[in-house]
Formats: C-alpha cells, structure tokens, sequence
C-alpha cells in the first residue's frame, strides 16, 4: 500500500452517515490542497467497501452527499483501504467490496499511520 500524506479512519458506517460524510469531506479538502489522502474503512465501515454502499447518505447542507464526495476523492486521486480483518469479522470478503479498493492489514494500517503528515480519526 502506497503510504499517503493524509489518513482518515472511519469505524462507522451506514449507521452514522454525520461521521462518514465528515471524514470524506476532509479527505477531498486535503487532495485539493494538494495533500495525497487515504481513507482506512475499518470495523462496521468496511460495509462502505461495497458498490453503491454511499448511495442515499446525505446530511444536508452545507455537506455534500457521501457518494459525490466519494467520487469527487477517487477522481481525485484519493487511495481506499478497507481493514481484511474487519471485513471478514462482519461476514464479507474481497469480492463483495469495490475493484480498486484495497484490502490491508494491521501492519499496513500501522505503516499508514505512522508515514501520513496528518491523520484522522473518526470513532
């Protein structure tokens, strides 16, 4: 995994769109402030792996909805990494989660972590 300057944990998922969409919006305010970003899904978020898992999310204004940030931070050049073990803890596996994501490990996490200029955490 390509370590990058800025990493957004988030550990919600659909259950807490405020969190998720705030996350995302920072990610894409870094890449357009010429950062590169990561966001690491872990716990209930890797179901935010799947397609269209951001579709409907939308807190209202001034946020803008999760699946146009998300494809605003792809675009971008913003990097997915989904946590293996909590994807298949919450019953998934590779297949179910978007072409492109990747899957890491704790190690890869750590790595991430450690080499970002800015991290956060969403919990």
């Amino acid at each position: 995994m390509q370590t990058t300057d800025f990493v957004a944990t988030i550990f919600d998922g659909k259950s807490n769109p405020n969190k998720v969409t705030v996350a995302f919006t920072m990610a894409v305010n870094a890449l357009k402030k010429g950062h590169t970003a990561t966001i690491i899904l872990m716990v209930e978020a890797v179901e935010l792996g799947k397609p269209q898992a951001t579709e409907g999310m939308d807190i209202g204004k001034p946020f803008e909805p999760v699946a146009d940030l998300l494809q605003a931070f792809l675009e971008l050049g913003g990097q997915i990494a989904i946590c293996g073990s909590c994807m298949i803890h919450n019953g998934m596996q590779a297949s179910d989660m978007v072409p492109g994501y990747q899957i890491i490990t704790a190690p890869d996490v750590i790595d991430l972590l450690m080499a970002a200029k800015g991290s956060l955490q969403i919990t």
